[in-house]
């Protein structure tokens, strides 16, 4: 069932859209690829109900109105005053009305529930190079639209027990949005250690590689693990022999074994730290791996609890089963890589993603 701030989020793309379902469609795809995609004629359904009723429940459902008075009202504002971060059901249940009641106080008020972006933190000399980098995929993409399905797109992530944070429940109740971000750690340590690529639209992986990750055991993977990964989601030979490579610039990437085998095996078409096409410090927003595939991916594992790292390890080859056979998630990716690129240029390097 879908939220209220994601039913918003449908209609604002409605407006955006011009009121054309098929158009909205693709670009709530595009806004939101890890979200679920309703039909186009839902958009309108739901255009026509919020106009007739003045709420995103059904006719049918919208419950009888509680009663309401000035110090009532008061009380509600107040409640969000002292804790901009509070739900409505919370302040519903302190001042004792109904939930709907403080929904209909706050938005009589121009209040929204603007959530809190975790972001990167990044320095000033970040900016430039990822501008350029920016520029560089826009440009590449204008001049051979099928670049982006010739890039392997890789990084590592690592998985524990206690789960991930949920930003759906972390938002700031204001008439104007704050742009409130949540920076997150460069480096934290977990117990399984995964990694991943994206090319096209074929999941390559996952690999689960030793907790620590060093130049020799990613030289190995590179060597002897990959041409097999390849092969196995059927990328043909004379397409690996093509196709580009990124990767971050973490240290196992950057030892000197590591950075001559890619400097044969991929020349110029190399993307990373120290390569042909240089790879900026602290991007993970515009890293489709980081953006969208970690993050979904770990929305699935840690569903329920879990109970030991064998089935840690299950879950996540059941995840990379479902997100592959996904219809349309790789093009809505490559979809989002552009808008990034896009926004990142406006941004002037900056953190960007209010601009999405």
């Amino acid at each position: 069932m879908d939220t209220n701030a994601e039913l918003a989020d449908m209609h604002l793309a409605y407006g955006a859209a011009n009121c054309s379902g098929p158009a909205t469609q693709r670009l709530y795809a595009e806004r939101y690829p890890m979200r679920r995609i309703p039909s186009h004629n839902f958009f309108a359904r739901l255009h026509q109900r919020l106009a007739e009723t003045g709420s995103f429940e059904r006719a049918d459902m919208v419950r009888v109105r509680t009663a309401r008075t000035p110090a009532v009202e008061q009380n509600v504002l107040q409640h969000v005053e002292r804790n901009p971060r509070t739900s409505t059901r919370s302040v519903a249940n302190s001042v004792g009305v109904s939930h709907c009641s403080v929904w209909r106080i706050l938005r009589e008020q121009d209040m929204h529930p603007f959530h809190v972006q975790r972001v990167q933190t990044q320095q000033p000399e970040d900016y430039a190079p990822r501008v350029a980098f920016a520029q560089w995929y826009l440009g590449k993409c204008a001049t051979n639209p099928l670049f982006p399905d010739e890039v392997l797109f890789s990084d590592e992530a690592s998985f524990t027990r206690e789960g991930i944070f949920n930003t759906h429940n972390d938002h700031i109740w204001a008439v104007e949005n704050p742009h409130a971000i949540r920076r997150r750690a460069a480096q934290i340590r977990f117990s399984v250690n995964v990694w991943a690529g994206i090319m096209g639209d074929h999941l390559i992986g996952p690999y689960l590689f030793p907790c620590r990750l060093t130049g020799l055991n990613y030289l190995l993977f590179l060597q002897q693990v990959l041409p097999q990964l390849l092969r196995d989601e059927q990328i043909s030979a004379s397409t690996q022999q093509t196709m580009w490579f990124q990767h971050d610039g973490a240290p196992a990437h950057f030892s000197g074994d590591v950075r001559n085998y890619l400097d044969v095996t991929f020349g110029q078409q190399l993307i990373g730290r120290g390569g042909p096409v240089r790879w900026s410090a602290r991007s993970p927003d515009l890293s489709c791996l980081d953006f969208y595939f970690w993050g979904h991916m770990k929305s699935l594992v840690y569903d329920t609890p879990v109970d030991n790292a064998e089935e840690l390890v299950a879950r996540i080859a059941v995840a990379a089963g479902e997100i592959r056979n996904s219809p349309g998630v790789f093009q809505n990716v490559r979809m989002s890589m552009r808008r990034r690129c896009e926004a990142c240029i406006v941004a002037r390097g900056r953190n960007f993603e209010h601009l999405l």
